[in-house]
């Protein structure tokens, strides 16, 4: 019996996987599992045609997806909430500009 060098549990000497933690115990042969493809949600793709529809109401695909780094989110969210709210301010300042022309229609 041996130790096992990742958990420190007693493992069987010809052992090539640790049966306590799953860590294998051959350094220069470890087995790679296949990188899983994200969930449709979390595809790059899917978060900008979010972002363009709904606006900050998607903020919570980019800060769930997990291969995003904190900086990128950070980022990202401050970039989008300006944007929305410029977009908002233009907005308002439309509305106030075709009333202010319907209303001098109406005058006419």
């Amino acid at each position: 019996m041996k130790k096992c060098p990742f958990c420190a549990e007693d493992i069987q000497d010809a052992a090539i996987k640790c049966k306590h933690c799953g860590e294998f115990l051959d350094a220069s042969n470890p087995r790679q599992l296949p990188e899983e493809k994200p969930q449709w949600y979390f595809r790059k793709s899917f978060i900008v045609f979010a972002v363009c529809s709904v606006g900050p109401l998607a903020l919570p695909l980019i800060w769930w997806r997990p291969q995003t780094p904190r900086a990128w989110k950070i980022g990202l969210t401050a970039g989008i909430l300006v944007l929305s709210w410029i977009l908002f301010q233009t907005t308002m300042e439309s509305i106030h500009t075709i009333k202010e022309y319907y209303n001098l229609i109406e005058g006419l």
